[in-house]
């Protein structure tokens, strides 16, 4: 089940234009953090497709034509020179270095190699391997992309094996403010924690299919202090289904950070609130997907079908 409190989240405009419009504003927009998951196998389903009044292709077999080449089909390379750091190659394709680093593991260490291809995207999106079972509904759910945009963003793909999840900060009119985010500042926790669930496409515990877990579960005792992981503002402070008690606080630019499962509150609705202030403590309230204390943290960016949650992982600094 993915985990988001409904009336919190933003809804898709209908309309084949509105689509269009959307994805051109996609590629010029200044792009959000994101990582490569798991995700469910989309299997044809006529009542869910948009396009099968559309002739097929007889060079792409499994494409419409009039659709889009997919992004994923459309990476450019990039070779690295003497003069090349992982910030300026970012900065040259107007992306951020976590998603150059999910599409060329070679980066992870935070150095860019002399003389390495890098594959290079369009704009920040997921690279999504997908197993078998699912539909672009369960995918458009999981990422809260509306599944019309995903299936034209992917060349209209009946059976796709590999997916791009576009992540970008959205605003209707003008684009934001120039946007230098690079992570987190502040960690959630007074320590930092273990994970005790990950972020991503989990098996549930009777064995029988997956559910997507919106955030990362980290283990802390009982009252342990909650802090804000960034400044923002506490847009959020209530009980919520199975978040239990939620704080969320909005940090501009369409990012927002989630904390869930509070015994109790410490801000208000409204309230302002600085790196490392303390928003609540470590509760079991709402459903909790295991059974150790621990605080449920999630990171989400605000696309046009609402907001797409992220894996803090790639938004945590290293320590607390």
């Amino acid at each position: 089940m993915v985990k988001r409190p409904n009336r919190l989240l933003g809804g898709g405009v209908g309309g084949l234009l509105w689509v269009w419009l959307q994805m051109a504003y996609i590629i010029v927009a200044q792009a959000q953090l994101t990582t490569d998951r798991p995700a469910p196998n989309l299997a044809p389903n006529p009542a869910q497709d948009t396009r099968q009044n559309l002739p097929r292709s007889n060079s792409l077999p499994g494409l419409y034509t009039g659709c889009p080449t997919p992004i994923l089909s459309r990476l450019k390379r990039h070779r690295v020179a003497p003069s090349d750091s992982l910030q300026s190659i970012a900065q040259q394709y107007n992306l951020l270095p976590n998603t150059l680093i999910n599409f060329n593991p070679i980066l992870k260490s935070g150095k860019a190699p002399v003389g390495s291809d890098l594959l290079i995207p369009p704009f920040n999106g997921i690279k999504v391997q997908v197993p078998a079972g699912a539909n672009w509904q369960d995918l458009s759910k999981a990422y809260g992309v509306r599944a019309d945009l995903l299936f034209e963003l992917n060349g209209c793909q009946l059976v796709p094996k590999i997916v791009f999840i576009p992540g970008v900060n959205w605003q209707a009119g003008t684009p934001d403010r120039k946007d230098n985010y690079t992570g987190l500042a502040g960690y959630p926790l007074p320590e930092k924690a273990k994970v005790g669930l990950s972020y991503g496409w989990q098996p549930k515990a009777s064995n029988q299919g997956t559910f997507f877990h919106s955030g990362i579960d980290l283990l802390a005792e009982l009252e342990t202090p909650v802090l804000a992981a960034g400044n923002g503002i506490a847009v959020y402070v209530a009980q919520e289904g199975t978040y239990g008690f939620l704080v969320i606080v909005d940090h501009g630019n369409n990012r927002q950070t989630r904390y869930a499962h509070l015994s109790r509150f410490n801000v208000k609705m409204g309230q302002n609130v600085k790196i490392g202030d303390i928003l609540g403590f470590v509760g079991t309230t709402g459903q909790p997907d295991i059974a150790p204390p621990h605080l449920h943290f999630e990171v989400r960016s605000r696309l046009p079908g609402g907001w797409v949650a992220q894996d803090p992982l790639l938004h945590l600094p290293t320590k607390p």
